[in-house]
């Protein structure tokens, strides 16, 4: 199983919404710089996110985003579910048929680590994420790019 980069910002977003959405919405801007993520794709992202019932959108001036349900109930494969099916075992050599008779060379040892990151994107909630930030297990905001993500147009001058 691989996430997109889609997906990956997904998560840091949700993240940022659930620890700074509590009392009032998040607008895309202040998400969009705090992740260091184009505020165009991170708007599509999020407006994806709200159709699929994860996020609120709200508009105006006071608008923007905000849980639906607690950090508590969301899981990982809830918010990646728009972007693509977590709970669906992808070969690792990516051949569209994999197992059984049409097993590929890297079968046997991937489907052990396939299972466990489908339980873990399962079982794993926005509220586990920010709990491990808090304990300083991991950092509250990664800024660097996910991998396959896209690029900011940078000018180039000779």
């Amino acid at each position: 199983m691989w996430i997109s980069g889609t997906s990956q910002y997904a998560i840091r977003a949700v993240v940022h919404v659930a620890a700074h959405g509590v009392d009032a919405p998040v607008r895309v801007g202040p998400i969009a710089e705090a992740l260091d993520v184009p505020r165009n794709y991170l708007s599509k992202t999020l407006h994806a996110l709200a159709r699929a019932g994860v996020l609120h959108s709200e508009r105006g001036p006071r608008g923007g985003f905000q849980l639906t349900v607690p950090p508590s109930r969301l899981t990982l494969a809830q918010v990646t579910a728009p972007f693509e099916d977590v709970k669906r075992k992808h070969c690792l050599l990516g051949r569209p048929q994999c197992g059984g008779a049409h097993a590929c060379a890297a079968h046997a040892r991937w489907s052990s680590v396939s299972t466990a990151l489908q339980q873990y994107f399962a079982s794993t909630t926005i509220a586990d994420l920010l709990d491990d930030a808090r304990a300083g297990r991991t950092p509250p905001t990664v800024r660097a790019r996910p991998t396959g993500g896209p690029r900011r147009a940078t000018s180039r001058r000779p």
